[in-house]
């Protein structure tokens, strides 16, 4: 689905280590002017973290693509990171990591 399909929303940080990452601090879009970087969240209907992306001075620097099941579990996340290296993980029924896939 394409990210204009979603709910853009963005933020200062980010916590913990578990996918999907969990942003933090939100801003309003006019603040983002006054910032070098930034989370850009992008949610679906259900408030999951469908697609993040670190924007430093207007470019993306790192992008995480999340697939769900039905459940609402993370199946699946797609990692790019600056250098364009794409890392697929894959996630068990109870969201655990099963395999990473280069």
């Amino acid at each position: 689905m394409p990210k204009e399909q979603y709910e853009c929303r963005y933020f200062v940080s980010y916590s913990g280590v578990k996918l999907p990452l969990k942003l933090l601090n939100e801003i309003q879009d006019s603040d983002r002017a006054n910032r070098n970087s930034f989370f850009c969240g992008f949610y679906d209907d259900q408030q999951r973290l469908m697609r993040c992306e670190k924007r430093v001075y207007g470019e993306i620097e790192l992008l995480h693509i999340y697939s769900y099941d039905d459940n609402g579990v993370l199946r699946r996340a797609e990692i790019t990171d600056m250098d364009g290296e794409i890392n697929e993980l894959i996630f068990d029924q109870q969201g655990q990591s099963i395999t990473a896939v280069d």
